[in-house]
């Protein structure tokens, strides 16, 4: 008997409304990544579920696993963009890092099913690729610790824990908000980011 793909739901109109077709076929692999998980999701399903043409998928992505680096790809870059603009913008260090904060819980809150998916999938990534991601998601680790560092340094911030711990600290918690963050939940995105940003600095603060 052959081996034929499960049932897949056409577009929803909440997806068959988004214009950018890239985005659509992004929006359509999470969603199925999530239900299905990676390896039982087929292009052709995900084909079906965003609404494009075959050769609609294959302009904007070579492959699957393309498109999983995509899933996270996106995500990782716009944080960095924010990140290099919210340093350029200068300031004391207690108002850049309450920024990159809040900023970082802002975008991956709202793009918690990609950041969930992509933990779940990593592995499913070559070596390569994988690498890449690393290295993104060190980038701005470096930049944290070095605001932080150089802080410190300066008497800016409290030296009771190294600037490593607090860069793990911030991102650990962060990192964890994909598995419980509910947009409809007690406290938006805007509230946790802030309460973060408190928290870090009064362990930070000098006295």
């Amino acid at each position: 008997m052959p081996i034929t793909d499960p049932p897949v739901t056409a577009p929803s109109p909440l997806l068959a409304a988004v214009p950018d077709a890239r985005a659509r076929i992004l929006d359509a692999a999470v969603s199925l990544f999530a239900e299905l998980g990676y390896d039982a999701t087929s292009v052709s399903m995900i084909i079906t579920r965003a609404g494009v043409a075959k050769g609609g998928f294959y302009h904007h992505f070579a492959s699957k696993n393309e498109l999983l680096y995509e899933v996270y790809g996106d995500l990782i870059q716009s944080q960095l963009a924010g990140m290099r603009r919210i340093i350029a913008a200068g300031g004391p260090p207690q108002e850049v890092l309450r920024a990159l904060i809040i900023d970082l819980v802002e975008t991956t809150a709202a793009n918690a099913p990609r950041a969930l998916v992509f933990t779940r999938e990593l592995s499913k990534l070559g070596d390569e690729r994988t690498a890449e991601i690393r290295r993104d998601r060190r980038s701005y680790h470096d930049a944290v610790a070095t605001l932080v560092q150089e802080a410190q340094r300066t008497g800016r911030f409290s030296s009771v824990a190294s600037a490593d711990t607090v860069t793990f600290t911030i991102f650990g918690m962060i990192n964890e908000l994909p598995l419980w963050y509910r947009p409809g939940g007690r406290k938006r995105a805007a509230q946790i980011g802030a309460e973060l940003a408190d928290f870090v600095l009064a362990a930070l603060e000098v006295r």
